[in-house]
């Protein structure tokens, strides 16, 4: 993979009638995320600074995404590109809760399997705790299929993971009223 194909212009997106700014997330973003992590997840950041900075530092088997509404974080995604196995894995998806259910993640999600279909992959994948059904279904929507269960995957609480795929053959256009 070339470093072009990761390229992105940052800019301003309509996103159900409301505008944000989209752009490549950068070391400088890592503080923010984990705020929203620690938002979202009741006070405990899944991801340290630690565990985002590798992610971050310029190289092309990350991609990550945010959204920004006037300079606040409100949002942002992150992958890993297996040139090999022709897989993006996203490995967050995090949306601030004042922000749910106003379709970030979904918008998110649907630029990555746009940037997957781009470099030519088979497949996107994940994992989501067990108990987020919300998320799930929202997986679902977009073509995601449960293909298995990973026990005792997060670490701290141990829950299970649902693993799910989307396989980007069977996948003709991305359902969406975005303009992606």
């Amino acid at each position: 993979m070339k470093k072009e194909h990761l390229n992105i212009k940052n800019h301003i997106v309509k996103i159900n009638g409301d505008k944000f700014y989209l752009a490549k997330a950068m070391v400088t973003d890592i503080p923010e995320m984990v705020n929203i992590e620690r938002d979202v997840y009741d006070g405990k950041a899944p991801w340290t600074d630690e565990a985002f900075l590798p992610e971050l530092k310029p190289r092309l088997d990350r991609f990550y995404l945010l959204l920004r509404q006037e300079d606040e974080l409100v949002a942002f995604i992150g992958s890993s590109l297996n040139d090999k196995q022709g897989d993006c894995h996203i490995s967050n998806v995090v949306v601030k809760p004042k922000y749910q259910e106003r379709g970030l993640g979904y918008f998110l999600i649907a630029k990555i399997i746009k940037k997957a279909r781009q470099l030519n992959y088979k497949t996107v994948s994940l994992e989501v705790r067990i108990s987020n059904v919300k998320a799930q279904r929202l997986y679902s929507d977009l073509g995601f299929k449960q293909v298995g269960i990973k026990k005792g995957y997060y670490d701290g609480d141990h829950e299970d993971a649902v693993d799910m795929v989307l396989d980007l053959s069977l996948y003709e256009t991305i359902p969406n009223n975005f303009g992606i």
